[in-house]
Parts: C-alpha cells; sequence; structure tokens
C-alpha cells in the first residue's frame, strides 16, 4: 500500500517564495506556514501532523 505524498514548508516571512521549495516533487496536499523560526507554536505544523498516517511520506523544508 503506498500512502500519500505530503508537502511542510516553513518561512520566515510573508514576503519568501515558497514555489520552488518542493520543486518537482508530486504532492498530494501540502502545508504552508509563514512563521518566525524563534516561534516555537506552529499550528500548520500541528495540522500537518494530524493529517498525516501511517504510510504516508512527509517532506518538510523550512527557511530563515
Amino acid at each position: 500500500m503506498t500512502g500519500q505524498q505530503v508537502g511542510y514548508i516553513r518561512v520566515s516571512s510573508v514576503d519568501q517564495n515558497t514555489i520552488r521549495q518542493l520543486d518537482g516533487l508530486r504532492l498530494n496536499k501540502t502545508f504552508t506556514e509563514k512563521l518566525s523560526g524563534k516561534d516555537t507554536q506552529r499550528p500548520i505544523l500541528q495540522e500537518c501532523l494530524a493529517y498525516i498516517r501511517h504510510g504516508d511520506t512527509l517532506h518538510a523544508c523550512a527557511f530563515h
């Protein structure tokens, strides 16, 4: 059984470009968070972790 391909992208500021962060991957769903790295509360990451299931692959990318 093959699971979903799920992406999580976090950038530090709203003006950073997220388009090429996971470029080339065929993802079923992508979660994007624009939040400073100093913030430890990441609601979109928590939503992503609640979404994925056993067998899924999570591709994560974080830029400062």
